[in-house]
């Protein structure tokens, strides 16, 4: 057998080094080098947002995801932390960096920023005054907290009516529900994330990121951006509120629809498919692999590399709609064939199919991928204490923009000097009198 998919699998040096060039491109569009290394921290004028100033007032994930990708796409950001503390995030740990001790998980989402440490309460005048040199604000305090502290988007807008003004919440700022604090974990729960994850007959699981914040994030940055396009035209600024319960409905896609529309109640299916067969991850003998058979032809073809052309043509599994019907015997077939061998050597044989199939990869693996290391997707950048550190860079590649990750994510209170200085004047005696007075940090 291994010699029959050895042979289907002969095209792969050829394949590989059709794919070498296409794949440099790549990585030189992504800024990426031989090193994986950011040489150029400056942004220019093929960064599409240059010239756009973010006031980051957001912690955690959900809203530092976003104004990472604004950053990543030349937007100055400005991470304004709270003075002693700064962001959770930067104590989520361990992993902690070695000298500064920021949490790992800090850095993934809080590249290209930087960071001031002002109080928001005693701070109110000075940010008021970065609002009104700003084009964007976005925050992820409970609905009303902001309000509190004169900052929120009906107090702005008097300081800055071309100011969009994003606030990334649990619930939204209506409804029964708006006051409540919301993560990720919690909205995946009541959003019915949790209920359609994980085996068959055990318990509910979450995925293993913070999927819906993240998506939360995304939805902000496209909505930013809409919002700044909208404002070419009508010269004003807007409020955006994204909520991490709608999101989380939204993610619900087909199975949402299945409801809406059939009454269909969902349940969990494991790594398969409710409408799909095969399609899930299978044990080998050195881990799992997943396939996914989306098509009749698909099928077919699957079925002539694992030398079982018979199945394709057995009126129980000819169609998807047939596969679906007996799908407990089709799987118990395929997981004895492939049970018998390596994810290795079955990805040899499959090497050109038709079907998408991949090996379940642990996070090792992943940044060792030749694929992942071809395309430079991991970025190195200097840090000031801790030499440098490791970021996944933007998974978007533009044929004529730059979108990348230049600085490493900021220590807190890094540039407090630097941006009260810069944008509002702040002499040295000011601000030596505001960090005395613990304003400032």
């Amino acid at each position: 057998m291994l010699s029959q998919r050895l042979r289907l699998g002969r095209g792969l040096v050829n394949y590989r080094a059709s794919c070498s060039q296409s794949l440099r491109n790549f990585a030189a569009a992504a800024g990426g080098d031989n090193n994986n290394e950011s040489s150029n921290d400056s942004v220019d004028e093929r960064h599409p947002l240059k010239g756009i100033r973010i006031l980051d007032l957001t912690r955690i994930i959900a809203g530092p995801y976003c104004t990472m990708v604004l950053a990543d796409l030349g937007a100055e950001v400005i991470k304004v932390e709270r003075p002693h503390y700064g962001d959770e995030a930067r104590k989520w740990g361990p992993p902690f960096l070695e000298h500064s001790q920021d949490a790992a998980y800090f850095l993934a989402p809080n590249r290209n920023k930087r960071s001031v440490c002002i109080d928001l309460k005693r701070g109110t005048k000075m940010l008021h005054k970065l609002a009104k040199m700003s084009d964007v604000l976005v925050e992820n305090y409970v609905p009303g907290t902001l309000d509190r502290y004169g900052l929120g988007y009906e107090q702005l807008r008097k300081v800055n009516p071309k100011l969009i003004y994003c606030s990334l919440t649990g619930y939204g700022s209506v409804g029964p529900y708006a006051k409540r604090p919301g993560y990720d974990v919690i909205a995946s729960s009541v959003g019915g994330l949790l209920h359609i994850t994980g085996e068959r007959d055990g318990p509910p699981s979450k995925v293993g990121v913070a999927v819906t914040d993240i998506t939360t994030g995304l939805y902000a940055h496209g909505a930013i951006l809409a919002a700044l396009y909208q404002r070419t035209r009508t010269q004003r600024g807007q409020k955006i509120d994204v909520d991490l319960l709608s999101t989380c409905c939204s993610l619900l896609i087909n199975v949402g629809s299945n409801y809406l529309n059939a009454g269909t109640e969902a349940k969990r299916w494991g790594t398969a498919h409710s409408s799909i067969v095969p399609y899930q991850a299978f044990k080998t003998k050195d881990g799992y692999l997943t396939i996914g058979a989306g098509s009749d032809a698909q099928f077919k073809d699957l079925c002539q590399r694992l030398q079982v052309e018979h199945l394709s043509d057995d009126p129980k599994f000819k169609t998807n709609k047939d596969r679906v019907q007996h799908r407990e015997e089709i799987v118990s077939i395929l997981e004895k064939i492939l049970s018998k061998d390596t994810a290795h050597n079955w990805m040899t044989a499959f090497e050109g199919a038709p079907f998408p199939v991949g090996p379940v990869n642990n996070i090792r693996q992943v940044f060792e991928d030749e694929h992942i290391q071809a395309i430079g997707l991991v970025k190195t950048l200097p840090h000031p204490k801790d030499d440098s550190v490791k970021v996944v860079g933007p998974p978007v590649v533009f044929s004529e923009a730059r979108n990348d990750a230049r600085t490493a994510p900021p220590m807190r209170g890094q540039h407090t000097d630097e941006v009260l200085s810069e944008l509002l004047g702040y002499g040295k005696e000011e601000l030596a009198k505001l960090r005395k007075d613990d304003i400032i940090e």
